[in-house]
């Protein structure tokens, strides 16, 4: 809650910005991908729904992990408390960040089949489960990449540039199916690409070919939570209350 109103104060809508502005980048991506790949296209699936499955997946692991990004130092003076401890301020955006996208993806999707712009899905549960794996690997990251940030500030500096690296190999903007083998072994190497291509199985079924490792991701995934709550506890050693 005090994150909640730190950010987004009393005033105006308040906590609605949590949900608000996800979907507003979303709806403006819509507009541009819908114009810029009509129906006329060389493709024969819908740009808005490629749009919807592919950007909100960005917003996802983008703003949770650099909201983690120096999450400890502007609420060190929390920490006179006995029951906060370092990885709550992490947990807390994290969690925030994760409804927010989650509830914008879900509102949109239901707004565009509502009014006939796209089809329903052929399967949620793949869906709901390429979803989960999402927020699974953008918590593990975002407490790693946090985590480090208390030992360096240079980490903070290098995780913008790492993220418009992750841009091209994340799937969100090219399907697996439409790279040369060589690349897309490359691609399908990193977790968030995978549990994109089992996002869009779920929504498109077989009118797409698909490529995802559910075991690989798993493992990924266990790997880098794993990683990011060591280095958490590591740092929470370091951090002294203001």
């Amino acid at each position: 809650m005090r994150e909640i109103i730190t950010r987004y104060g009393r005033h105006n809508i308040g906590f609605a910005w949590l949900f608000a502005e996800p979907m507003l980048f979303s709806i403006g991506v819509v507009i541009l991908w819908n114009v810029a790949h009509n129906e006329g296209s060389s493709h024969h699936i819908s740009a808005i729904a490629y749009s919807l499955t592919g950007y909100s997946t960005i917003l996802v692991w983008r703003n949770t992990i650099g909201r983690c990004v120096m999450a400890v130092e502007p609420n060190a003076a929390l920490l006179y408390h006995r029951n906060v401890r370092v990885i709550d301020f992490f947990l807390a955006r994290i969690l925030l960040e994760l409804l927010g996208t989650t509830f914008s993806m879900i509102i949109l999707f239901v707004f565009f089949m509502a009014i006939g712009l796209i089809p329903l899905p052929n399967d949620v549960m793949s869906m709901i489960i390429g979803w989960a794996l999402l927020c699974w690997y953008t918590a593990a990251m975002g407490l790693l990449v946090g985590g480090l940030v208390e030992f360096s500030e240079v980490i903070e500096r290098l995780w913008h540039p790492i993220a418009y690296f992750q841009l091209p190999v994340s799937g969100a903007l090219v399907m697996a199916a439409w790279l040369p083998m060589s690349a897309r072994k490359i691609v399908l190497k990193f977790p968030v690409a995978n549990c994109v291509e089992l996002f869009r199985h779920g929504y498109y079924g077989n009118e797409v070919r698909t490529y995802f490792d559910i075991p690989y991701v798993m493992l990924c995934n266990l790997i880098l939570t794993c990683l990011g709550l060591f280095v958490v506890s590591a740092a929470a050693r370091r951090v002294e209350p203001e």
